[in-house]
């Protein structure tokens, strides 16, 4: 007979409810969260068990990771290879584990969030603790149900001897549920059950003088007693976790803050990263520098202080706005007969006792079985030594094993495991020694089950043992606590002074690599001139600034320099100021070429960057942000392809600008495109081509221009002139280019640098040339005419006299500071 499909009619919201339901309850029970009972989650269970069954015990060699993973996989848990060997990596973490469950070789992650080498170079074993886990498991004391493909049982519970659902702690996220359970120290729990156990009535408050509260493997100080106390009434409750810290006094008045414990959870590296962001993005003034110096012998964090600060502000504001200090929410949620509650301490506490004389209960009943069956064996072979010679005669007479058990059970009224026995004996133990062994025997088994049957019918005895074995595991595992309590939570008052004053000043920065920033009192008393510089230096910027802003450098070699102005050298304005090789070492022939100033560190534009030797790039603002170690390090902002190329300018464009492109080439030759055909890189790489160049040809600069722009080129032979933008016209990316100058057979001109001019409200601002003899010469553009294509200008500079033009520059006119 066919079967014929039967087709339901129903909603989608029926359907819906059904099937997520459904799906909620399975991965509540069977995935995120903990029992009550053993403190395991399913996969962590199966883990467990697996290893134990499988040998892979603290007493055995490591064995590879992949092989217990497979095993869990294909017998016990068809999921994921990740999910699994991400749960056995976290059990064997000690800085997420107050008693590690799994012992591992290789690298198994670290506190800096990486993440744990390949299960295949990795090797893991169970820990010694989790034999406790384990013990008895043997012996009936749990439930057992098949597994997945119904090839063989798993328990649905670990005898869990200690209680791991308080010292390891939970943390979990499912459908409509999540817990967030923190670790505690095992003796203070144990010495809380056993309280329990004499004072089933104890209130909150006795129970909490055994267990202190949460004790987190990586130490750390909690603050508020009244929060854990409310987690422990309730299930929920806040706490203060804060890293501990302790001050060291450095040479010159100088102070270092020294972390050697964070809160639990955190992860070091971006703890290290936020401190250093403050301090790069100045929201407070004082810290110098920032490290990890972590090694094997112990966590270490310096935070390195200026001279003569107010160091309590300081660590009360990075206690406040880092994770040197946190929030913990306790949420204690666990499966409880199947069901998910928010449980207190006590019920936990109760559970766990109720569970674990349950175990004992179970276990004893298993070697009372065992006893009473060897002792009935043991009482039929005293019986067939007493009759030996009749014994004997029977088995002789019988046909064979079986006929024999049949005619001992007949003639001398055994029963029929005593008959098996009796056939199995060997003949060497038909001695009078084994008849006292196994007298002795018989009565070390009559002792046991009087013992057994003790420990089942009172309830007394039964916790007497329980206390005992408890005790035993507080000395094999016991030790002291890592986490200070504290009873309040310290309010942190942050100091004003602490945070970087926004103040106006006067930023310098000379063409020999000065820099200095001066207050508007002292610029305003000075002669501008009198700027401390040597005879032959000259400022490249100068501008007002507040000291909240960012001055981000670009050399020729493509090094970027980025300071805060608040952590530019203070100094009058008749003072030199500070050298840029005191803190980042540049070559001799490296230079400053172009300087950014911003707000903030949030900008969305680009920087357009291009080389001599004929590429170009954009660079996001947010790939070149500081890194850590920007005080001694200068960023790398383009890869050059060769020693002899150079970046030839910087430009920064913001976000929706897409302005024309126009390079010239030392021969005198041009070529102008959109910058949307420049593609965006990362900082270490060159970009694309920018320009044909032939042998002995280079880029001398580029602009960024509109049709109505005036550009001013000055060749090495002195002569200046102006062209319109326009004059140029649009092509492709990476072209050849026109020419711009008049071809010349003997001493033909070369281009040695062109700008864009600035106009302003009536005229273009003033040009300076600077020549290979150190020497300036200024140009007014507007008295000299704009020249076509290919004309080359007229003289301005003798270069006899005033030396070969290097470099062209609009000039910066004097600071101007408001009155």
């Amino acid at each position: 007979m066919d079967k014929k499909s039967i087709i339901e009619k129903l909603t989608l919201e029926q359907i819906m409810s059904e099937r997520f339901s459904r799906y909620s309850k399975s991965i509540i029970q069977e995935r995120a969260l903990p029992d009550i009972r053993d403190g395991l989650k399913p996969v962590q269970r199966r883990i467990l068990y697996a290893m134990n069954k499988d040998g892979n015990t603290y007493d055995k060699g490591f064995r590879k990771s992949a092989k217990s993973v497979g095993n869990v996989m294909g017998n016990f848990h068809p999921h994921g290879d990740s999910s699994i060997y991400e749960a056995l990596v976290r059990m064997s973490q000690d800085w997420k584990l107050r008693e590690p469950l799994i012992e591992m070789h290789g690298n198994n992650g670290s506190m800096d969030g990486d993440p744990a080498a390949a299960m295949r170079y990795t090797e893991a074993r169970l820990s010694k603790i989790s034999s406790e886990m384990l013990r008895d498991i043997d012996k009936d004391t749990v439930d057992w149900v098949p597994n997945f493909d119904d090839t063989e049982e798993e328990p649905t519970v670990l005898p869990s001897r200690f209680p791991n659902l308080l010292v390891n702690g939970a943390t979990g996220i499912s459908a409509g549920y999540a817990t967030e359970i923190p670790p505690h120290n095992l003796s203070e729990v144990l010495d809380t059950l056993i309280y329990l156990q004499k004072h089933p009535d104890a209130s909150l408050d006795e129970l909490m003088q055994f267990i202190k509260g949460p004790d987190f493997p990586v130490g750390g100080i909690v603050q508020g007693l009244d929060g854990i106390k409310k987690a422990y009434q309730t299930g929920r409750g806040k706490i203060v976790i804060r890293s501990k810290t302790n001050t060291e006094q450095l040479r010159g008045n100088k102070s270092l803050i020294r972390v050697t414990e964070v809160p639990y959870d955190v992860n070091k590296l971006q703890m290290v990263k936020q401190i250093d962001e403050i301090r790069i993005n100045k929201k407070i003034d004082g810290i110098a520098e920032v490290r990890d110096e972590s090694d094997r012998n112990g966590l270490s964090i310096a935070i390195e202080l200026k001279r003569d600060v107010d160091v309590k502000g300081i660590l009360n504001y990075l206690f406040k706005n880092t994770d040197l200090q946190v929030n913990y929410h306790f949420n204690v949620v666990a499966i409880n007969h199947m069901r998910p509650e928010r449980l207190p301490l006590k019920t936990i506490l109760k559970s766990y006792l109720g569970y674990q004389r349950n175990v004992i209960t179970n276990r004893t009943k298993f070697d009372l079985k065992n006893a009473m069956n060897r002792q009935h064996i043991v009482n039929g072979l005293i019986k067939a030594l007493s009759i030996l010679n009749k014994v004997i005669k029977t088995i002789r007479s019988s046909n064979n094993r079986k006929n024999a058990c049949q005619n001992l059970v007949k003639e001398y009224d055994f029963s029929s495991k005593q008959a098996d026995a009796i056939v199995k004996l060997q003949l060497y133990r038909l001695t009078n020694t084994d008849v006292t062994e196994l007298q002795e025997e018989n009565d070390r088994l009559s002792k046991a089950i009087i013992e057994y049957n003790t420990i089942i019918n009172d309830s007394n005895e039964l916790d007497k043992v329980l206390t005992k074995e408890f005790k035993q595991i507080q000395k094999n595992y016991g030790n002291s606590r890592r986490t200070k309590i504290e009873e309040h939570v310290q309010e942190l008052k942050i100091s004003k002074n602490v945070t970087v004053p926004d103040e106006d000043v006067v930023v310098l920065v000379s063409h020999d690599g000065y820099l200095k920033r001066s207050s508007i009192r002292s610029y305003k008393a000075s002669d501008v001139e009198e700027n401390g510089l040597k005879e032959d230096d000259y400022p490249i910027f100068s501008s007002e600034m507040s000291t909240l802003d960012h001055i981000f450098m670009f050399t020729n070699k493509g090094h970027l320099i980025y300071r805060p102005v608040h952590e530019i050298a203070d100094a009058k304005w008749k003072e030199t100021g500070e050298h840029i090789s005191q803190t980042i070492g540049l070559d001799n022939d490296e230079q400053i070429i172009n300087i950014f100033t911003f707000n903030s560190l949030k900008e969305t534009g680009k920087f357009l960057i291009a080389t001599s030797d004929g590429y170009i790039k954009q660079t996001e603002f947010s790939k070149l942000l500081p890194g850590r170690t920007y005080r001694s390090h200068a960023t790398m902002y383009e890869k050059l392809k060769s020693d002899d190329a150079r970046v030839i300018n910087v430009k920064y464009v913001s976000k929706d600008d897409n302005p024309e492109v126009v390079l010239v080439s030392n021969v005198g030759l041009s070529t102008k495109f959109e910058m949307s055909q420049v593609s965006t890189n990362g900082a270490r790489t060159t970009g694309v081509k920018s320009m044909e160049l032939r042998d002995d040809e280079f880029v001398v600069n580029f602009q960024l221009v509109n049709d109505d722009d005036m550009l001013a080129m000055i060749t090495q032979r002195g002569f200046y002139k102006n062209m319109l933008s326009k004059d140029i016209p649009l092509a492709s990316r990476g072209r050849r280019g026109v020419q711009v100058l008049k071809p010349l057979k003997r001493n033909a001109h070369e281009v040695a640098d062109f700008i864009k001019l600035q106009k302003t409200e009536d005229d273009f601002t003033p040009i300076r040339v600077f020549t290979d003899r150190n020497r300036h010469h200024d140009i007014i553009p507007s008295d000299h005419p704009v020249n076509d294509r290919q004309s080359n200008g007229s003289a301005v500079i003798d270069i006899n006299h005033e030396g070969i033009p290097l470099k062209m520059k609009i000039l910066n006119p004097n600071v101007v500071v408001n009155k």
